[in-house]
């Protein structure tokens, strides 16, 4: 009975394969391929140019160099050939890293080059005879060393980090924020410091942690060379605090009193700083000096140091009754 079905299935599929609607499509399917295919050939017969990428390995470093460059990158060549040869070193295993013997190329004590004609004698070793170069880029290979000559710099940061309005970055911190730098005696003699690569952060209102490369310059290596920075925002709060009055300048035997004593400071302050914050980290001054000269009968009161992790401080008045007194 299964089988019975099953040959009446493939009966019908047989009469609707064959039949002439799709017989005629089968026979234009079939010279469809046919074209297809030669088509494809014709074309793969044609000469083309085709960037192809060619890696680089730097190979027999003595044990005692420090690279200040890639011991491996790539050439970008543009060969010229069949199609069907193209296709070989696009997708086939024929292309393989080139390896530069570090000691043959070495034309002095930091500094090694590979022209483009050494390079194109090297790649044709791995091209079929009917392949040619057309063009090379770079030009050359260059690669830089010491022997360990290494300078310890800090790191700063290359870029603005803004904050969103009313807050404001209480802390920006950089880990780790000396590296060691290798380069030639005559380049490390001219660094203080080492810039990250440019950044733009902006309305930062959260916590923020970013992994940073160090700027890229010719001839150096960096030990790491990316560091973790930092950003803590915090909200701004507008804080007032009272605080005492101090005389300056004061010659021995005298005594300088202020009516009032203190006097109200304003300040921004973020939310999470504003506990640490304490009077005795103002300073509110009125001058002696100022006072003998001027023989007024208020003195000025001045603010002469501030917390670092206030903004915009500043008294409530300028001027206040005063009495001097001898001792």
């Amino acid at each position: 009975m299964v089988s019975r079905k099953l040959f009446d299935i493939l009966s019908s599929f047989r009469n609707f394969l064959f039949s002439t609607l799709n017989r005629e499509f089968l026979i234009f399917l079939f010279f469809l391929v046919i074209s297809g295919t030669f088509w494809l050939l014709m074309s793969l017969n044609e000469t083309y140019e085709k960037e192809i990428e060619v890696p680089l390995i730097l190979v027999e470093t003595p044990t005692n160099v420090v690279l200040t460059s890639d011991s491996s990158t790539s050439i970008r060549v543009v060969v010229k050939d069949k199609g069907y040869t193209i296709l070989t070193y696009l997708y086939g295993k024929k292309i393989h890293p080139i390896k530069i013997d570090f000691n043959k190329y070495g034309k002095s004590s930091d500094y090694g080059s590979v022209s483009s004609s050494e390079l194109q004698k090297l790649i044709y070793q791995q091209l079929y005879n009917s392949s040619s170069i057309v063009s090379c880029k770079p030009d050359k290979f260059e690669y830089y060393y010491n022997y360990g000559l290494k300078k310890r710099l800090p790191v700063r940061i290359n870029g603005k980090i803004l904050s969103k309005q009313s807050y404001y970055l209480s802390k920006v911190t950089i880990k780790p924020d000396t590296i060691d730098v290798y380069a030639n005696r005559e380049m490390l003699d001219s660094f203080k410091y080492v810039n990250t690569e440019q950044i733009h952060v902006t309305n930062i209102t959260d916590t923020m942690v970013m992994q940073v490369s160090l700027e890229k310059i010719k001839g150096v290596k960096y030990m790491p060379d990316n560091v973790n920075i930092s950003i803590y925002p915090d909200i701004l709060t507008e804080e007032s605090m009272d605080v005492p009055i101090q005389a300056i300048n004061m010659p021995e035997g005298k005594i300088l009193r202020t009516f009032p004593s203190k006097v109200t400071v304003t300040f921004a302050v973020g939310v999470n700083q504003f506990r640490s914050i304490r009077p005795e980290k103002f300073k509110v001054v009125v001058d002696y000096k100022e006072i003998e000269d001027n023989h007024t009968e208020k003195c000025n009161v001045y603010l002469r140091n501030a917390p670092h992790e206030v903004r915009n401080a500043k008294i409530g008045i300028r001027q206040v009754d005063y009495l001097i007194e001898e001792q």
